[in-house]
């Protein structure tokens, strides 16, 4: 496969799986937004610092407030990290390699980025924030299903998962890492258990977690499932795990370093356990996963994705 033709299926992918990301985060903000306010607005400033963006929405925007955070990043053009923009770019890297989709495939983005334009026309109002939110997640659902129910198992659905898996693993670890930071233990239980059932929903992980722990969430259980629990699709072992295997597949000798790299990081997450990470400092521990995700991303880029 040509590397140009590479990047952009990954690139579509990775587009498509942050612009669903950050629907989920947005979703979690706006319910944390309703509970009543103590000292200070911490749940909003979630997906500003998830995403850096601190000064560019200051640059745009003089209140912090959930309208402006939403539509700094549902509707923003000066963001590039909003859902309009990732599903700008997810449908221009798409458009180029129109030929190595199927038409479902290819259907399935082109009518989201039809949608979204006309909701960008109209406002996030004329649907509704729940139901924009759940729109976003529909269409990314979509997308998954046709290429897993269409697309030839071939390299070009390879860098497809690679592209998710990684954006994926690293938005998980973002919004865990940002959670333990910003949101400190909550002194009233119902509003503690309330945030702590926002995350599990921010990770579509709610029911997975009652199945599998037979207890009231809590920060550590939670961690312990978004880190270390190959059951959940969103976890950091399960997309290690599905990224070793889709590199495998490519296969090739030039693919030396990526698959390295990527089964080290499988090796740490398979055989450690939740006490040695928080001995660690679970920010050090997730700042250190970011930084092999990154290492990870970049020996994908340089030995795939450009020509050589």
């Amino acid at each position: 496969m040509l590397s140009r033709t590479a990047s952009e299926l990954y690139w579509m992918a990775r587009y498509l799986e942050r612009a669903e990301n950050i629907a989920r985060i947005l979703d979690v903000t706006n319910k944390l937004s309703l509970m009543p306010i103590r000292d200070n607005n911490n749940d909003l400033l979630v997906p500003l610092s998830l995403t850096g963006t601190q000064q560019l929405f200051a640059e745009n925007y003089q209140q912090l407030c959930m309208a402006n955070i939403l539509n700094f990043f549902a509707l923003s053009n000066v963001n590039h990290g909003s859902i309009f923009s990732c599903l700008q770019m997810a449908w221009n890297n798409a458009h180029a390699v129109r030929g190595s989709l199927s038409s479902e495939v290819w259907e399935s983005i082109n009518a989201s980025w039809i949608e979204m334009k006309v909701i960008r026309r109209q406002g996030v109002a004329s649907v509704g924030a729940d139901g924009f939110f759940d729109w976003v997640k529909e269409r990314s659902h979509l997308f998954r299903g046709a290429m897993f129910g269409t697309l030839l198992r071939s390299d070009a659905l390879c860098f497809i998962r690679l592209g998710t898996l990684l954006e994926r693993a690293d938005s998980t670890a973002r919004l865990l890492d940002v959670k333990n930071q910003l949101l400190d233990d909550d002194e009233d239980p119902v509003r503690e258990y309330y945030r702590m059932d926002t995350l599990l929903r921010a990770v579509s992980a709610k029911e997975a977690f009652h199945s599998l722990y037979k207890q009231q969430p809590s920060r550590d259980s939670i961690s312990e499932l978004l880190i270390l629990r190959k059951e959940l699709p969103r976890s950091l072992l399960a997309c290690t795990e599905d990224m070793a295997q889709q590199l495998e597949l490519i296969g090739g000798n030039s693919g030396n370093l990526p698959r390295r790299l990527v089964h080290t990081l499988h090796a740490q997450l398979r055989f450690t356990t939740l006490d040695e990470i928080l001995a660690e400092g679970l920010s050090d521990w997730l700042n250190q996963f970011l930084a092999q995700i990154g290492a990870i991303a970049d020996s994908i880029q340089h030995t795939y994705l450009e020509a050589q």
